[in-house]
């Protein structure tokens, strides 16, 4: 099975690595600032029309691409080597595509690809998610 889509969107720059934290009655609480909350929120509706009748099964390889808005001082397609890291991006990202399902647990994605690019139009997320077969089959 393979899925592609592009989310045409100002891909948000607030990660999940942004947790804060309070001491309450000498207890640490961990909590989501709201601009996470937002940009979770501008993710999973993005994601709405793309998710599968049922969620995948088995190993899956995870293609993205994250366009951001390039301003003067950059190129089309030129990388972004600016926060946030990919890996935070990523982590938000698969988060939000387990709760609406798009796999059981994102532990099934065992090959990922990622990158981010400045782009002149259109900004957004381009995404591809391909079940796999056994490694090094074929």
């Amino acid at each position: 099975m393979e899925i592609h889509f592009f989310m045409f969107m100002n891909p948000p720059t607030a990660t999940a690595q942004e947790r804060q934290v309070k001491i309450i009655h000498g207890k640490p609480i961990f909590y989501e600032p709201e601009q996470v909350k937002k940009a979770k929120l501008m993710i999973m509706d993005g994601l709405m029309g793309n998710v599968p009748k049922e969620p995948i099964t088995g190993p899956i390889k995870l293609t993205t691409l994250w366009c951001f808005p390039k301003g003067k001082s950059h190129k089309d397609k030129e990388w972004r080597v600016t926060k946030p890291d990919t890996d935070n991006l990523q982590k938000m990202l698969k988060d939000c595509m387990t709760k609406m399902h798009f796999w059981k647990d994102d532990a099934q994605v065992v090959h990922e690809e990622v990158g981010k690019v400045w782009a002149a139009d259109p900004a957004g997320i381009m995404i591809s998610i391909e079940t796999l077969g056994r490694y090094m089959d074929g």
